[in-house]
């Protein structure tokens, strides 16, 4: 698997498995709530399904994924400090991935750099412009900021 599949993976697998809770529990209530108080077939019946057609799919298409809040929900988390929104090494080490330097050269390479990877600090910039807007064309939701 390639770097940029893990990193994608990584937010977007965040993203699905905290909107299954929410969608999960905002199912309940109305269940709950109806097996508990006695109501007319018909009411109980109706909120119940309008719940679920308009409660989101677990499989929601990626365009729902915002990135942004996957990620600033993970460095909530974290016990340490990552400037993700600027580093490439702190966004992959905040999705628990290899930020050494052979890592993101290999990155670079995945995603046709053709500058110097001599120059690291270059690099790295670069590299995290062209995750951002990857993921954005991904189907990610991505603040414009961070995409360049």
């Amino acid at each position: 698997m390639s770097i940029f599949s893990r990193i994608k993976d990584a937010i977007f697998g965040s993203a699905a498995a905290q909107e299954a809770p929410q969608a999960a529990s905002a199912a309940a209530p109305p269940a709950q709530g109806s097996a508990a108080a006695p109501a007319p077939a018909g009411a109980a019946t109706a909120p119940a399904s309008q719940a679920t057609a308009s409660s989101p799919a677990p499989n929601a298409p990626m365009s729902q994924v915002d990135v942004e809040a996957v990620l600033t929900g993970l460095a909530a988390k974290k016990g340490q400090k990552l400037d993700w929104r600027k580093s490439i090494v702190d966004l992959m080490k905040l999705l628990d991935l290899d930020s050494s330097l052979e890592a993101r050269k290999e990155l670079a390479k995945e995603l046709n750099y053709t500058g110097d990877t001599s120059d690291s600090a270059a690099m790295n910039v670069w590299l995290h412009k062209q995750v951002m807007a990857k993921l954005a064309a991904s189907g990610g939701k991505v603040p414009e900021d961070l995409r360049t």
